[in-house]
């Protein structure tokens, strides 16, 4: 088994970091996610490591939480976007006919709307909690699954094994979970990387539009729109999310990449 190499080594430690802090946040946190424990944007200090935000709580606890809470629905709402449209696109490429051709413009249908403009249209009119913001974002989401799905399994229909197992009498269902799936899973795990990091800024510019997570909870798009005003002052409050997201969005790519090369047969560049 060839050696994990260390940009692979460097994704899995941050990604990890990051899941492992959002999971125990209560216990890592020195205060409570609401708590005003200090004055408005004050320096970083022994009590406060990272400062305090527009209203005096301490600014690492904000940003432990909010990476609990962005982490969590960024997971969800691509478990849900993998869920929907990888089944949608093995069916209607296994199944084939009007079903194909129904689920195809439909979906061309949806991703004609962007997908920002459709969620804001849809948010505006419900109420936001965080089981709207999983749904909305996982079902729009679900039409770039599809696409993806429906290619792969397009090219997998027609492979001599899938032909024995129609001969075999085999039912679609059987085709799908057995036979095409665990042939498809190379490229649909390297784009759920993806897609999971686009959640992250998904939902992050949602809560900075003011129609994502709502307080009392605490994201991190949230904590930029609360300190983006003391840019200008030179508090560095707000960048501190934009760099949590940066380091996210590079590490799970690391992974994901790492993950493509190990489980195709294709050689990637060291």
């Amino acid at each position: 088994m060839r050696r994990i190499p260390l940009s692979a080594l460097l994704g899995l430690f941050i990604t990890g970091l990051y899941f492992f802090v959002a999971i125990f946040a209560p216990l890592i946190a020195p205060y409570g996610m609401g708590d005003v424990v200090g004055g408005v944007w004050e320096s970083s200090s022994a009590h406060f490591w990272l400062g305090t935000d527009s209203i005096g709580r301490d600014l690492l606890t904000r940003m432990i939480y909010g990476g609990r809470t962005t982490i969590f629905i960024a997971t969800v709402a691509t478990l849900l976007s993998f869920s929907v449209g990888a089944t949608m696109g093995f069916t209607a490429a296994v199944v084939g006919g009007w079903v194909d051709q129904g689920l195809s413009r439909f979906i061309d249908l949806v991703m004609a709307i962007p997908s920002l403009i459709f969620a804001l249209v849809v948010l505006s009119v419900m109420p936001v909690t965080v089981t709207t913001l999983i749904l909305v974002m996982g079902l729009l989401d679900s039409t770039r699954v599809f696409r993806l799905s429906r290619a792969i399994a397009v090219d997998i229909t027609v492979m001599d094994y899938v032909e024995a197992a129609r001969l075999r009498g085999e039912g679609q269902i059987w085709i799908i979970f057995r036979e095409i799936l665990p042939n498809a899973l190379s490229p649909l795990v390297a784009e759920m990387g993806m897609r999971f990091i686009f959640m992250v800024l998904f939902i992050s510019t949602l809560s900075f539009l003011g129609l994502g997570v709502q307080p009392p909870l605490a994201d991190w798009g949230g904590i930029v729109k609360e300190n983006k005003e003391g840019i200008v002052y030179g508090i560095t409050a707000a960048l501190y999310p934009a760099i949590a997201i940066a380091t996210l969005a590079i590490s799970v790519n690391l992974v994901a990449d790492w993950i493509l090369n190990r489980t195709t047969s294709l050689k990637g560049g060291r």
